[in-house]
């Protein structure tokens, strides 16, 4: 397959788990089946929403290959391969490349704390490691760090197939800074679903969405109408998603988006690896008032 633009709306895919916890494949196919005849534009395995913390590496990779297969070519899919070790991402980013990913997803290295010359090593040596595209994931809340422009500026100058950042630090700014200094030399990637439209407003191409698991055709509509210009359709659409992208987030992601899937019928098991925890009944009723506006 002849790799198309990693842009427009690209699902982060949950891991659903059996009754005894290993990852339940015939939901994981079935879930990207229902993806790609809704019109997304692209599939994450194995990121945050994935869970990938409390995968074994071995779970991790069968995952990737599981996606790859059932996607069958249809739409990129981009293996998350980060980790807050140089050497545990760069063998990720190997083995998910041989696994048969289009493109790698790549978090800061979160925890440790490394300057800005640490970072720039950190995903140098990741790039060193794949010819595949490399997406940049900045999300400070979760890493402690951010990416400095500067370092995806220095990436970018020295590595063709650096060139997709996913801006999850919940800055309008942030996303102009990137464009003033790279312009179309760097793709943006919202990480945020309720910021997906201000973002697409000052240049940003697309999300990496968690409610697309849920809503595929609809965030697909909001998506294609921002890039398309259409700021009045895009912002009704907007307004009538944004209580379902917040109150996705009412609790860890992706305990409350795995609820609202089982909701639907599209797994069959909202489970979660501890330390995450079920969804509270507080929250349940929250989120049930929500997904009923959606029939869900």
């Amino acid at each position: 397959m002849k790799l198309r633009p990693l842009t427009g709306t690209i699902t982060a895919l949950v891991t659903p788990f059996n009754p005894d916890q290993s990852v339940a494949y015939d939901d994981l196919r079935k879930l990207v089946e229902f993806q790609i005849k809704s019109g997304i534009n692209g599939l994450v395995p194995v990121g945050t929403t994935g869970e990938s913390p409390t995968l074994s590496h071995e779970e991790h990779l069968d995952v990737v290959r599981a996606v790859v297969e059932a996607s069958r070519g249809r739409v990129p899919v981009i293996a998350g391969t980060g980790s807050n070790s140089t050497k545990e991402a760069v063998e990720l980013t190997t083995l998910a490349t041989e696994a048969g990913s289009d493109a790698v997803l790549v978090v800061a290295p979160y925890y440790n704390k490394p300057s800005q010359e640490g970072v720039y090593r950190y995903f140098a040596a990741v790039a060193e490691a794949t010819d595949k595209p490399v997406i940049l994931y900045s999300i400070p809340g979760r890493c402690g760090i951010e990416i400095s422009v500067s370092v995806v500026e220095r990436l970018r100058a020295k590595y063709p197939h650096v060139r997709y950042i996913k801006e999850a630090g919940g800055s309008v700014d942030r996303v102009d800074q990137l464009k003033h200094a790279l312009g179309k030399d760097i793709t943006v990637l919202s990480g945020d679903d309720s910021l997906t439209l201000p973002f697409t407003a000052v240049g940003a191409e697309g999300v990496i969405s968690v409610a697309s698991n849920l809503l595929p055709k609809e965030v697909v509509q909001l998506v294609n109408a921002a890039l398309a210009g259409d700021l009045p359709k895009a912002t009704k659409l907007h307004r009538k998603l944004y209580p379902v992208f917040k109150t996705l987030f009412i609790e860890p992601n992706p305990v409350p988006v795995k609820y609202a899937l089982v909701r639907a019928g599209i797994i069959r098991s909202p489970l979660v690896r501890e330390p995450l925890s079920e969804l509270t009944k507080a929250s349940e009723q929250t989120l049930l008032a929500v997904l009923k506006s959606f029939g869900k």
